[in-house]
């Protein structure tokens, strides 16, 4: 189980607390957290920062890119609306 390394400090904090008499129960009681914990995380579908940037990075590219296309299909479409007016002009 990879736990998070700021947890094993607070793992360790948690359990030290305990007296050391009931150290079976420490144990139990560590286990048992690390793996709520850990179950919590997964649940909230977390992602890294490395990949948070990769995705941040790929958005902003696809943006860029949508803008291009919009500008260029902006300009397509008044090319057509201009033709089909010189068109209808021509043909009068």
């Amino acid at each position: 189980m990879n736990a998070i390394p700021q947890f094993d400090s607070f793992f360790r904090q948690v359990t030290n607390a305990l007296p050391k008499s009931v150290f079976n129960l420490h144990q139990d009681l560590e286990k048992n957290l690390r793996v709520a914990v850990d179950s919590a995380l997964r649940k909230m579908n977390l992602v890294t920062r490395e990949e948070f940037e990769v995705q941040s990075a790929v958005l902003e590219r696809t943006r860029s890119r949508l803008e291009q296309l919009e500008k260029i299909v902006a300009a397509l479409e008044l090319k057509a609306t201009d033709d089909k007016s010189s068109s209808n002009q021509q043909a009068e």
